[in-house]
């Protein structure tokens, strides 16, 4: 089986905050390295997205052009990903040369194949900027459902598909101002061609999460409309259709595509221009192959209508997605993330706040999978000292510490097991199985319970046994008890590794397995495979508490982080984030 996991492409006129790493960034690098742990065969691709007015403007507004602004930039997220501890096969960028070619020669057979069509309509123009606005750049009142802040491309309220001149009232986001509409010639999408083979494939697809079904299905009621595939801006991919001289392509169209040329362009860097392309086909044209793509609850239309109708549309055969987990909005404090208003946290300030281990691990543990789920340091402090320290970190020092001291750092025999002894393992390996099931499914908050839930059953099962004063009596049973249990600290490393990489590899090398834990290890995770003689290292602790002054002073740190950061960061890095 092959799989390619797909995390929407940020924009990169800011730094990502907390709430772009769980709907995408780390949902997709944990879900890639369960995969890897289970010896499939996975592609783990992102990258910046970086063409369009509001780099242009934001290039303006701090005196660079727009290529070098978004150079610096997305140099600067690569290495703050790298310190999230995130293994991305290729986070690539739509300034590459690859994802530029591809995208030009994609919408071209869209246009052979007859769903690309011209003509001229009317769009917003800012007489004040001298622009025209881009879709989500003119804010007024949704005609459908009367939110206020509805977006020119969609309203975040109900989720409609919108164009600018339907709004009511509508606003340049800059300056406020009533924008005038303009008749310009532009290309098009022929969505309405397409309605019925992507209905047919979103109701026979039965991978598909029921909300991103259901969503989608209720917007197909109510009818597809073509949508503008060129945009009146300079920086972005050069539109390839005749007479199309000045116009890019849309960012949303492009960035889609990304995918597909990300894709691409890792196996073109690894075998060269031809193999590359025979891998790239063999992983998106084989119609076994699993593409899942993470995304916030926002971008469910286009991942779920309009990706879908692009690759049917480009008849090249390629796969449609097979899963696409959307999360629901994670609140901070009871706010909205706002990059304008500096509302949340973002990635660089947090890792000056805690270790990434348990940023990833509370995160997970916050994942919005159900329902809209509110940020607050308390309970960022709560998983990170009693879930991480207490329930997880607590049971394995436990464990090689009783090994280490009364043991000689040598795993005793399993002589025998009693029955309570192997109704604990059976009930370990039923959290396990779970799990699994979970994790494929996407569903990585309830992953991280089946964790917790046989961390807390260890505990409770050392209590039960008693092995300190067990080893006074039975020697044997003692060292029974306690080989079973190193052997269930090591399926535990394995199970924490795609949230955890951190203290995961540091419990497997205290337990004297090697440096790494290998690819495939989750397949036998919970197996007897550490045996009588073994040797493990001296135990240190897998995780600390964070200070008991911490919910006083965090507040109080990360504002002296950003006074901080704005003397010291070049401008092109501090962004739009103040």
């Amino acid at each position: 089986m092959k799989w390619v996991v797909c995390s929407a492409w940020p924009y990169i006129n800011s730094v990502p905050h907390l709430g772009t790493l769980v709907g995408s960034l780390l949902s997709a690098d944990v879900f890639a390295r369960f995969l890897r742990l289970m010896g499939e065969d996975v592609l783990l691709v992102s990258g910046s997205d970086e063409h369009g007015t509001p780099i242009e403007v934001e290039a303006l507004r701090q005196r660079v052009d727009p290529k070098s602004f978004t150079d610096k930039a997305h140099s600067y997220v690569v290495k703050l990903l790298e310190r999230w501890d995130m293994l991305y096969d290729n986070y690539t960028r739509t300034e590459s040369e690859v994802h530029k070619r591809f995208v030009r020669d994609f919408m071209l057979r869209v246009m052979k194949n007859g769903y690309i069509f011209s003509k001229n309509i009317v769009m917003p123009y800012c007489e004040k900027d001298k622009m025209f606005l881009p879709d989500r750049f003119v804010e007024g009142v949704c005609p459908y459902c009367g939110y206020e802040g509805a977006r020119g491309d969609q309203c975040d309220k109900c989720g409609t598909l919108l164009d600018p001149i339907d709004l009511i009232d509508p606003h340049c986001v800059f300056c406020g101002s009533r924008p005038s509409f303009v008749s310009t010639k532009h290309w098009f999408f022929d969505l309405p061609k397409l309605e019925e083979s992507v209905k047919q494939w979103l109701k026979s697809s039965e991978s598909l999460d029921p909300n991103v079904k259901t969503y989608s299905l209720s917007m197909l009621e109510k009818g597809l409309k073509a949508r503008s595939v060129t945009r009146d801006n300079k920086w972005g991919i050069p539109a390839p259709f005749p007479g199309a001289s000045g116009k890019t392509i849309y960012v949303w169209f492009e960035a889609l595509l990304g995918y597909l040329s990300a894709t691409l362009e890792y196996f073109i860097h690894k075998y060269g221009e031809e193999k590359g392309f025979e891998e790239f086909k063999r992983y998106w044209k084989d119609p076994e192959t699993r593409t899942v793509y993470f995304i916030g609850k926002d971008n469910i239309p286009f991942h779920a209508i309009i990706l879908p109708a692009m690759l049917i549309a480009s008849g090249e055969g390629y796969v449609l997605p097979y899963k696409i987990s959307a999360t629901e909005y994670l609140m901070f404090e009871g706010k909205k993330f706002s990059k304008s208003r500096g509302v949340g946290v973002w990635i660089d300030e947090a890792l000056e706040i805690a270790e990434p281990d348990y940023w990833r691990f509370a995160l997970m543990r916050l994942r919005p999978e159900e329902r809209d789920v509110n940020f607050t340091w308390r309970e960022f402090y709560r998983i990170v000292n009693t879930e991480l320290n207490d329930d997880i970190g607590n049971f394995v020092h436990r464990v090689l510490s009783f090994v280490y001291s009364r043991f000689n750092a040598r795993v005793p025999p399993i002589k025998e097991l009693q029955d309570e002894d192997q109704e604990f393992l059976n009930n370990v390996r039923k959290e396990f199985e779970r799990y699994k099931s979970y994790m494929y499914d996407t569903r990585l908050k309830a992953a991280t319970e089946a964790i917790l839930s046989i961390a807390r059953a260890g505990n409770a099962y050392l209590n039960r046994r008693e092995p300190w004063r067990l080893i006074k009596q039975n020697r044997d049973e003692a060292g029974s008890v306690m080989a079973l249990l190193i052997n269930v600290v090591k399926g535990l490393a394995v199970m924490m590794a795609p949230f955890t990489p951190r203290a995961s590899a540091k419990l497997w090398n205290m337990m004297n397995l090697g440096r790494e834990i290998p690819r495939g290890a989750m397949k036998k995770a919970f197996e007897i495979e550490i045996l009588e003689g073994h040797t493990i290292k001296k135990p240190e602790p897998l995780f600390r508490k964070l200070p008991s002054d911490f919910l006083k002073k965090v507040d109080r740190m990360l504002k002296d982080i950003r006074m901080r950061v704005d003397k010291s960061r070049p401008r092109y890095l501090r962004m739009t984030r103040s």
